[in-house]
């Protein structure tokens, strides 16, 4: 059987732990996000606002969540499925989500809930895993291009 040509600038096999961990990223993304529309994973799902920091659903009963808010996580998922497909773009997603998420860590532990700049609603546990996923996301974004002992395929 004949392997399948290199194509310079088209998707390549998923042999870079980069695109890999960008892969897992987004699928998770994509799984909490629609996991924040299920009820029962979702308690108080009836008290959910579109947006804003009043919206009374929590995620598995601890993180805070809006309708807005699930989509975004919806919407990041698809992207990291999209930007996965080479190396650079997986890298840019993850660090580029990284700083984001920093942002939002920052964004939740100076802003009082309640004050006019309050308009996503977190918690502490939000805060928390906003750093966790900032940290995670440079760190995955900082994993070689290929596996130990393979040559990066052009293009990817």
């Amino acid at each position: 059987m004949t392997p399948a040509p290199n194509v310079p600038d088209g998707p390549t096999p998923v042999s870079s732990p980069v695109r890999t961990a960008t892969y897992l990223v987004a699928v998770v993304f994509l799984l909490v996000g629609v996991l924040g529309f299920v009820p029962g994973v979702t308690s108080d799902y009836d008290l959910m606002e579109f947006s804003g920091p009043d919206s009374e659903a929590m995620l598995f009963g601890v993180f805070a969540v809006s309708v807005l808010h699930n989509l975004v996580h919806l919407l990041f998922g698809i992207i990291g499925l999209i930007m996965a497909r080479t190396v650079r773009l997986a890298r840019t997603y993850l660090f580029a989500g990284g700083l984001v998420y920093l942002a939002l860590f920052i964004y939740g532990m100076v802003v009082d809930h309640g004050d006019d700049a309050d308009f996503i609603p977190l918690n502490d546990a939000d805060n928390w895993l906003h750093l966790g996923l900032a940290i995670g996301m440079v760190v995955f974004g900082l994993l070689p291009q290929t596996q130990s002992g393979r040559r990066a395929p052009k293009g990817g």
